[in-house]
């Protein structure tokens, strides 16, 4: 469904995907659980595990976050598990784990939110993960607006996308089924909560840009439209220099009180001094994930690479 290649491989190690693991397992069993309930006639987990306004208005705020644990039907599992399972492998590298777990709980309480303000004073109530997949969804876009993406259509045709295309369609169709048919109160079209997934897409992209993307002056982060939908900027130039070689030239005439260094040595202190950028950008990689890198950094790397491995 997704493809990517890890940058420098070689140099960098994909951690094991043990959120998705318990996060998967736990809504297989869940599914296994609500299917043994219905089996035996229990109507236990949908009465106390649903989000419903009557279980909200009762107090019961758990079912915020138990609801997606609930599924109905061997189908709607399947759509939801593929989604986390391929979105959320792809966000584990630039997100790290941690905050991929964080994520999906924006994700669930988002969409939760969103549908519970609409049908607080209604009858009703919404099982599955499909707000955590649209969260997923929204993060992704934000990171890779233009990465193409391929979809198997009713698990057959392959549809090649790119993440800004199908965020705006899929907000699209929701936004039209909220107008048409949830908010006059005719329910929903085909069983889909449109203001669960709406929620779901909001959640991610305020996850994105006050969380992940949040700039560290002053700790808050300004109120802007995503990158996707600004004009891309010109990239500036770059503040600093690198010595790949012996034979590179130094980006300013030395010192005329200071009598400049012999090429050789001046080489071998700028390898070194690149060497230990390099295991330092390596590093943050491994605790925070590639997405934490700034510009620079990133530019570090690529001449580093294109240094030890020449084209």
């Amino acid at each position: 469904m997704l493809s990517d290649r890890s940058y420098m491989r070689g140099d960098t190690h994909r951690s094991a995907p043990g959120f998705l693991v318990w996060f998967l397992g736990a809504l297989a069993a869940g599914f296994v659980l609500q299917s043994a309930a219905e089996y035996f006639r229990s109507s236990f987990l949908m009465d106390y595990g649903a989000l419903s306004a009557s279980n909200l208005r009762s107090g019961e705020v758990w079912t915020l976050l138990t609801y997606v644990f609930l599924h109905g039907g061997v189908f709607h599992l399947l759509l939801n598990g593929l989604g986390i399972f391929f979105l959320g492998r792809a966000l584990q590298d630039s997100l790290g784990e941690t905050r991929l777990a964080w994520l999906t709980l924006w994700g669930a309480v988002g969409a939760a939110l969103a549908w519970a303000g609409l049908h607080f004073n209604r009858t009703g109530a919404v099982i599955g993960a499909s707000g955590v997949v649209m969260a997923y969804l929204a993060v992704f876009a934000c990171l890779h607006p233009r990465r193409p993406m391929t979809l198997l259509l009713f698990f057959v045709i392959p549809v090649t996308v790119q993440p800004i295309w199908l965020v705006a369609v899929i907000a699209s169709v929701d936004v039209l089924g909220l107008l048409a048919q949830e908010l006059p109160g005719r329910g929903s079209l085909y069983g889909v909560a449109h203001s669960a997934h709406l929620g779901g897409l909001v959640a991610g992209w305020l996850f994105h840009r006050f969380v992940f993307a949040r700039p560290a002056i002053g700790g808050r982060a300004a109120v802007e439209p995503p990158a996707w939908v600004r004009k891309r900027a010109a990239r500036p130039a770059p503040a600093y220099s690198v010595n790949l070689g012996p034979a590179a030239k130094a980006a300013t005439p030395p010192s005329v009180s200071e009598p400049a260094p012999p090429p050789a040595a001046a080489g071998a202190r700028s390898r070194e001094a690149i060497r230990a950028e390099v295991d330092r950008i390596l590093d943050k990689i491994n605790l925070h994930g590639f997405g934490s890198l700034t510009d620079a950094e990133k530019r570090v790397l690529d001449e580093a690479r294109q240094h030890i491995n020449p084209r």
